[in-house]
């Protein structure tokens, strides 16, 4: 049967430049194997279905599939869901925030304006990285260890690893080695830009098989900037960059407030239609 189809261009406000998101609207009644096997054939790093709630305080529920397995939680998907869901009618049961029901349980996305934030979820796992394994680490991005300031464990769903580098520069030049992240398949890196400019950060998340490198990650800058925020290397409100190496040109907005870190993008809707999926 048809069911509507949208593909939303996440973290920028320019269409081509952000992180894509394949969202299927009215998902009922398709097995667990046909959903994988769509998000396999769109070969984007998640595609996502739309579903009624479960839980009587969301106001829709989501699954997040990458092309091998099924996520609870990511972010570039949570905001190009929400933007999808919004565009085609739905109406949040609070006028400013929308909750989203996912596997990782209730995610708030706030809406300011045009741009859309989610409310960081709990880290299943945080803490420092072991010395050995952080040495397997560097080793695996190919970067010199006097470049390396710190290491954290921030596991959100995918299960970040993040290296906090010197500087914007040495991320960029990084060419990591896939077979150095057998153990580690999902690391985020973070170097500071040269203060009074335009970002903070500049990001990047590697993960397995590839080595892939994401555009843009919500679930990645979450972690980071409750790690850099809580550590005080990083203002309560920052923007980070993501994406320079591949030629996009995202920004993450992440700001602190009150107990709650919350991580922003623009959206952009870049195709709307139908998809034949029973």
């Amino acid at each position: 049967m048809p069911r509507r189809f949208t593909q939303v261009d996440v973290f920028t406000s320019e269409l081509g430049y952000g992180n894509p998101v394949a969202v299927v609207h009215d998902a009922e009644g398709v097995d667990d194997a046909a959903l994988q096997r769509f998000a396999a054939w769109t070969n984007l790093s998640e595609t996502t279905f739309l579903l009624p709630p479960e839980d009587p305080a969301a106001d829709y529920r989501v699954r997040i599939f990458t092309p091998a397995r099924e996520l609870p939680f990511a972010g570039h998907p949570t905001l190009g869901s929400a933007r999808a869901w919004l565009e085609a009618g739905g109406t949040p049961a609070a006028a400013d925030v929308v909750v989203q029901e996912c596997g990782a349980g209730l995610v708030r996305v706030r809406r300011d304006g045009d741009r859309l934030a989610f409310a960081a979820p709990p880290l299943l796992r945080d803490g420092p990285v072991e010395a050995d394994d952080l040495a397997e680490i560097v080793g695996a991005l190919g970067v010199d260890p006097a470049h390396v300031v710190d290491a954290q464990w921030g596991d959100n769903g995918p299960g970040w690893v993040m290296v906090l580098l010197d500087s914007a520069e040495t991320v960029l030049a990084l060419r990591p080695d896939a077979a150095g992240m057998a153990r580690f398949p999902d690391l985020g890196v973070a170097g500071p830009h040269a203060p009074g400019g335009e970002v903070a950060y500049e990001v990047r998340a590697f993960f397995l098989p590839g080595p892939t490198e994401d555009p843009v990650t919500g679930s990645l800058n979450a972690a980071l900037g409750g790690w850099l925020i809580g550590s005080g290397r990083a203002p309560r409100s920052y923007v980070a960059a993501q994406g320079t190496a591949l030629g996009r040109r995202g920004r993450a907005y992440v700001d602190q407030v009150g107990d709650d870190l919350w991580v922003g993008g623009d959206t952009v809707v870049g195709v709307h239609g139908t998809v034949a999926l029973a």
